[in-house]
């Protein structure tokens, strides 16, 4: 590596997120110097397909010359302003009264952040301020998930469920923040036990944990439609039915983190949509510029903006917001994303596209690496197992799952290993002859990592 290179910069300076800081120590990043559609070219020249849309998020690719139009055309004319002590723009106007178009009925208005994280940490502070409002101070406990990802912020990683989020960082996990166990159905359900007895014991888990700590004491359960950072898990049937009326029951707010599962993803505007979800509050970033901008929402019901209105009146002002909260270069590009996914009919091209993506991928259910292959819409996992008739996973430490990553890699293809599950999310405007690239280079991925494999074990120790 030349001393003076963009990559010895990068490892000199640059401290990477969510990496193995060791090895990237040692040998370095990938850099990407351009896109163009699904494809993604680094600093050596070497072509990908982006099978990940970035990070769950280029929805409409990597060269929508619309997007770049919007954004210096409200850069010309207005490209900073806050939202702050009664301001406001256009651009966080039209693209608020836009959302709540689209949203799911019962949803009423919207606060913008820049990221998911801090749009499921606004819900969070509205949930207790709320409770507050209402004469329920007790009610302050949240319920999320093993294997959720609700955000990187302190409380937002303490809700999510991933261990290696939270170690030595000394979170406030245990007072109010409480966790129930990972939908993964193909992993965890008991011998014989079918997809409805699976989501009838979840929910039976869930009541059973309200119960044990007291339903006056918990405000709100946080769930992904697909769990994405827990490596694209779909519910099992009825999961979410279940779930919903123990909510009501005992008076819990429902919130949806349609993060990554929004705008599409799922084959419908909203994952809500897709799983029959019917939320108190839903959060949205990611696919809502297509990645050109960073931009977050998070939209509550009418009941919940009341309170807003009534600690607003007792303490003299509504003491939250953002700085970059409502940026208007990020909404007028959130406008016309919007706008793009209407004339293109993004989600009825999601529709017609998913059956070869999910078909192409479950096709590698026979492969010696692969146990199960789930998904919706464009958005699946493919989980590796030891042992399929066990169910019995590869030792963590083999780290096989990155080994695939690394050997897709190789072929000319980005996925990302979550564990031993490989997760996909391609660009929502990929083409079924890009999917079928797509299924060839993560064929040539597997094989290698088996033959890897294969060849290591022969070795003698």
């Amino acid at each position: 590596m030349r001393p003076n290179s963009l990559h010895a910069a990068d490892i000199a300076h640059f401290v990477h997120q969510q990496t193995d800081l060791a090895d990237h120590h040692e040998h370095g990043a990938v850099l990407m110097a351009r896109g163009d559609g699904v494809h993604v070219f680094d600093t050596e020249g070497r072509e990908y397909i982006e099978a990940m849309a970035g990070l769950w998020c280029a929805s409409l690719g990597f060269s929508e010359k619309r997007l770049a139009d919007a954004a210096y055309k409200q850069l010309l004319a207005l490209p900073y302003y806050h939202t702050f002590f009664q301001k406001g723009h256009e651009p966080a106007v039209r693209l608020a009264e836009k959302l709540i178009e689209l949203a799911p009925a019962g949803l009423t208005h919207v606060l913008f952040q820049c990221s998911g994280s801090e749009a499921n940490d606004a819900a969070i502070k509205l949930i207790w301020y709320y409770n507050n409002q209402r004469g329920k101070p007790q009610k302050k406990k949240l319920i999320g998930r093993i294997r959720g990802y609700h955000g990187n912020t302190v409380a937002t990683a303490s809700l999510s469920g991933q261990p290696h989020m939270q170690a030595d960082f000394d979170l406030p996990l245990g007072d109010r923040f409480l966790h129930v166990s990972n939908p993964n159905y193909y992993r965890f359900h008991q011998p014989g036990e079918t997809e409805l007895q699976f989501s009838a014991r979840m929910a039976a888990e869930l009541e059973a944990l309200i119960e044990r700590e007291g339903a006056e004491t918990i405000a709100a359960f946080f769930a992904e439609p697909v769990q994405g950072g827990g490596g694209a898990i779909t519910p099992p049937q009825g999961y979410f039915q279940a779930i919903q009326p123990i909510l009501k029951k005992h008076d819990i707010l429902f919130v949806a983190d349609e993060v990554i599962c929004g705008f599409g993803r799922t084959g419908n505007m909203w994952g809500c949509e897709t799983y029959g979800i019917t939320p108190d509050i839903l959060t949205c970033a990611k696919q809502l510029t297509a990645a050109y901008q960073p931009l977050s929402a998070t939209l509550i019901s009418a009941p919940i903006h009341e309170a807003l209105i009534q600690g607003s009146k007792k303490h003299g002002s509504f003491g939250h917001g953002f700085t970059y909260g409502g940026h208007p270069v990020a909404c007028a590009v959130g406008l016309e994303t919007l706008a793009i996914y209407a004339e293109r009919d993004m989600v009825g091209h999601v529709q017609r596209v998913a059956p070869a993506f999910l078909n192409g991928l479950a096709a590698f259910r026979g492969h010696p690496l692969v146990g199960d292959v789930r998904g919706v819409g464009l958005i699946a996992g493919v989980e590796l197992m030891a042992d399929k008739a066990t169910r019995t996973p590869f030792d963590p430490a083999r780290k096989i799952g990155i080994l695939v990553q690394q050997k897709c890699h190789e072929a000319g293809l980005v996925v990302r290993a979550i564990g031993d599950r490989i997760a996909f999310t391609p660009p929502l405007i990929i083409t079924e002859a890009e999917i079928a690239l797509m299924c060839r280079r993560f064929g040539q991925g597997l094989d290698a990592a088996w033959m890897a494999m294969r060849e290591e074990a022969s070795v003698p120790a």
